[in-house]
């Protein structure tokens, strides 16, 4: 992370322009962007908020999802290229993933001996994710209202990026688990919500999607290879869904 405000530009370079498909394919509010989509060759307006009802939890308690929407957005606030991770739906992207088989551990080897790992081993605790992740967001609120006097949610903004910053250097103190990996879990969880396919709740209105130029869903381009050669090609995005 870097210093208050967190350079939108700094974010992507770090979370890969690249593996934005991959993405798309591993995950599974405002909404934002003109109703017209841009021309070919014309470059897309930055998304424009507008309000929509939030999906009803379905894994996370109101506390937590206090905890999530101040983080998410912490990491990527809204600016003059997208609205802000929670207005593009990365809470309920993360609800949704927690409430799936994936949060409830159903592929995890989960009986002991569990000891502590090295960096190379990943994740060593009997916990699924859902589990590491409510674990994780009470220590952190713990460990706030020790080091700020409140919880996270109500901390300023730029209290909340020095508090991202220890956990992510894994200088925050927290009792039972590792403030890095629960750092680490976060991060991943809001960039696969900002970046995948809307079909999985995040990404709302293919914000993201908009903010980058990428074409989502579709992959042959081979009868507009002739007509924007050396010419840039811009597109409305598609997900999933619009093939559904």
């Amino acid at each position: 992370m870097v210093d208050q405000p967190i350079p939108r530009r700094n974010f992507l370079k770090g979370a890969g322009v690249a593996g934005t498909a991959a993405i798309t394919s591993l995950a599974g509010g405002l909404a934002a962007c003109a109703e017209n989509p841009p021309a070919p060759g014309t470059t897309a307006p930055a998304p424009a908020a507008s309000e929509a009802a939030p999906a009803p939890p379905l894994a996370l308690s109101p506390n937590e999802i206090a905890f999530v929407a101040a983080a998410v957005d912490t990491l990527i606030p809204a600016d003059e290229l997208s609205p802000s991770a929670s207005q593009c739906g990365v809470v309920t992207f993360i609800d949704r993933q927690l409430a799936s088989a994936w949060g409830g551990g159903a592929k995890m080897y989960r009986m002991g001996p569990f000891h502590k790992g090295t960096p190379e081993q990943g994740y060593q605790l009997p916990l699924s994710p859902r589990e590491f992740f409510g674990a994780g967001i009470a220590a952190a609120d713990a460990w706030s209202r020790k080091s700020y006097g409140k919880p996270f949610d109500t901390l300023a903004p730029e209290q909340r990026v020095a508090a991202l910053k220890e956990m992510e250097s894994g200088k925050a103190e927290f009792a039972d688990l590792s403030s890095r990996e629960f750092f680490a879990t976060l991060l991943d969880l809001t960039m696969l919500g900002f970046f995948s396919d809307p079909l999985y709740g995040g990404n709302r209105d293919k914000a993201a999607w908009k903010m980058l130029g990428y074409p989502g869903l579709p992959a042959t381009y081979a009868d507009k290879i002739d007509a924007y050669r050396g010419k840039r090609y811009v597109a409305e995005p598609q997900s999933i869904a619009d093939f559904s």
